[in-house]
């Protein structure tokens, strides 16, 4: 094994360990374990990907850096060992119809690499992906939603989300947010950037929705401040 399949392994395995400490509590958390037990990571599972780094690298070394939280250190640490290994892409309408309005700042700073899903940097799965995603200081991800079932363990301080409507709600590091299928899901990233772990649990070839918000305006004002 070499030293860059370790580093990628120990990678998914800290995530798999933040995951293990929530599943008694939190659904999601066990929902996301069983997917992963169908990931063949075998001696001979492993996909020797050349990494690839981005124009984002400044941001993503402050958001690996703000990764605080105690029980989230053995992730801070794999991926501030696992960093330049990875794959990282930015969202070049991959996800989205063409013409969809994602907002200047989200086009400006967005990036993400797969550690298990189609050309994952990892381990290959058909309709199974986990992975990192981040967005850049002061960022409205805007309200959207897909058929793909959703989690993300927040990785960063604090960032605000908006579920089926709701409220805005802030979320500290270690929580874990589930988007059922269709649940129109809104992000919001305040003066440091965001970092999460991803997956798409099941449907992963379908695309995202933008659906339109009134206080698109006023928010993305109020982060700019």
């Amino acid at each position: 094994m070499t030293a860059k399949e370790k580093r990628i392994r120990a990678l998914v395995e800290a995530i798999i360990d933040v995951l293990e400490k929530s599943r008694d509590t939190v659904a999601a958390a066990d929902l996301t374990l069983q997917r992963i037990q169908t990931v063949d990571r075998g001696a001979e599972a492993f996909i020797n990907a050349p990494g690839k780094g981005s124009r984002h690298d400044a941001v993503l070394r402050a958001s690996i850096n703000a990764i605080s939280d105690p029980v989230l250190q053995g992730v801070r640490l794999a991926l501030e060992a696992a960093k330049d290994d990875l794959v990282w892409n930015e969202d070049e309408m991959k996800y989205y119809p063409p013409g969809s309005d994602l907002g200047e700042g989200y086009v400006r700073c967005n990036l993400h690499t797969l550690l298990i899903g189609p050309g994952a940097c990892g381990f290959h799965h058909d309709d199974f992906t986990l992975g990192l995603f981040m967005l850049g200081p002061r960022t409205l991800y805007r309200d959207h939603r897909h058929e793909a079932p959703e989690t993300y363990i927040n990785l960063s301080p604090r960032s605000g989300w908006r579920l089926a409507g709701g409220d805005w709600q802030d979320q500290p590091a270690g929580s874990i947010i589930f988007n059922p299928p269709y649940q129109v899901h809104a992000t919001r990233v305040y003066a440091e950037p965001f970092l999460s772990v991803f997956s798409w649990l099941e449907n992963i070839g379908s695309q995202c929705t933008v659906v339109p918000s009134d206080d698109w305006a006023e928010v993305e004002r109020q982060l700019a401040e």
